[in-house]
């Protein structure tokens, strides 16, 4: 067995960021931006007024000046003229301002009577108006790479970019194995359960940004495993769940590597997860996860959610882990890295008593993973914990 940090140090190696693509603006939130983007303009392009209310020259802005309103500036069209001694503009909010201007007052401070108004309260300390380039400049950047948020799509598209370069999504092939799984929706057998893990891992990496599909469960057979892994054909990542062990019917290491797979690794000195293996099956990337639920989640939290942030260019691959308060005591680890299901709350995790790993409900209901390292000693309430955020 090898430890969790040389797993991932190959598992990474496995991996490489994938190409450009260039998608539509309405189309890049959640993509991972794979080249820096440059303001095309300054933003505002002008000096825009910031409030309804006229234009002024701020000199004659006294208590109970009056002024003569000698035309309209609105969002969209500019006042064509230029402000004199004297003279004001109504203006609406996002017009520009027009020459001779530097100051608007809003329309609550005057009273207006035909084409004069006067101003009847103090106006404020701020001019009101918001400078050109106030916002960015044209040249200013959005760096990559980052994952874009419907904010940065917001940012784009003042920078006046229509086609985003991104990153292509991962695609990824999903491969369940054996005789005891069915389909959810389906009667299992008095022997037989439903197959949940496919449907967890596609929901985790759709949500990374990936296109997973659902192969076909694969029988405990040579020739079915052999025909479910051809369906997996222009897949950038395999993931099997079951069979990675090395029981009687546990096949699937014996028929990758039949298929010619480059074995980087199998087994490691964690739990859940111990029965873990990885390689390169043609030109895709490879991990055999265990079969019990929870195993195959936590490892696809621990390891695929890092070989995919590296497909898609992200830069820090591994998730950090956060640093708390123990809620419940535990005792001393044994030799394995340990990855066990917490809740944190107000600033405490505390592990479930049931730490079995077939217990969906309890991963449900977590939304931690303690860190427990090899040889950890006992832990009293209180100390202070890694763990990894759900």
């Amino acid at each position: 067995m090898i430890s969790v940090d040389e797993a991932l140090e190959r598992l990474l190696a496995l991996a490489a960021p994938l190409a450009v693509e260039h998608v539509a603006l309405d189309r890049a939130a959640g993509r991972v931006l794979a080249e820096t983007v440059t303001a095309r303009r300054d933003q505002p392009p002008f000096a825009a007024s910031a409030m309804d209310g006229y234009a002024i020259k701020r000199v004659e802005s006294d208590l109970h000046a009056q002024f003569k309103v000698v035309g309209e500036a609105v969002a969209g069209r500019r006042f064509a003229g230029r402000v004199g001694a004297g003279q004001a503009v109504r203006i609406f909010t996002g017009a520009p301002v027009p020459e001779g201007a530097d100051f608007v007052i809003i329309q609550e401070d005057v009273t207006r009577q035909g084409d004069l108004i006067a101003i009847t309260n103090p106006p404020g300390d701020g001019s009101n108006i918001r400078p050109a380039g106030a916002d960015f400049r044209t040249g200013d950047l959005l760096p990559a790479p980052r994952r874009l948020t419907p904010r940065d799509v917001a940012l784009l598209a003042a920078m006046n970019h229509a086609k985003i370069p991104v990153t292509r999504r991962p695609e990824v092939a999903i491969l369940a194995t054996g005789d005891e799984l069915v389909m959810p929706g389906e009667d299992p057998g008095p022997d037989q359960i439903v197959a949940s893990n496919s449907y967890g891992l596609k929901a985790m990496l759709e949500e990374m940004g990936c296109v997973a599909r659902l192969l076909p469960i694969a029988r405990d057979t040579q020739g079915s495993i052999t025909t479910a892994l051809e369906l997996a054909e222009g897949a950038d990542l395999i993931l099997t769940i079951g069979g990675a062990s090395v029981g009687d019917h546990d096949l699937v290491a014996g028929v990758t590597e039949s298929l010619g797979m480059d074995v980087a690794f199998h087994k490691v000195a964690m739990r859940p997860g111990k029965p873990l293996m990885a390689g390169r099956l043609g030109r895709a990337a490879m991990i055999g996860l265990p079969g019990n639920p929870v195993s195959a989640m936590v490892c696809g939290h621990v390891f695929v959610a890092p070989v995919v942030r590296r497909m898609l260019g992200l830069g820090d691959v591994q998730a950090q882990p956060l640093r708390t308060r123990l809620g419940a005591a535990l005792e001393p680890n044994g030799p394995r890295m340990h990855y066990m299901r917490a809740m944190v709350a107000e600033n405490v995790v505390t592990p479930f008593d049931r730490q079995d790993s077939s217990l969906l409900s309890v991963l449900s209901q977590a939304n931690a993973l303690i860190v427990r390292p090899p040889g950890d000693p006992a832990r009293d309430p209180g100390d202070m914990v890694p763990y990894l955020a759900l």
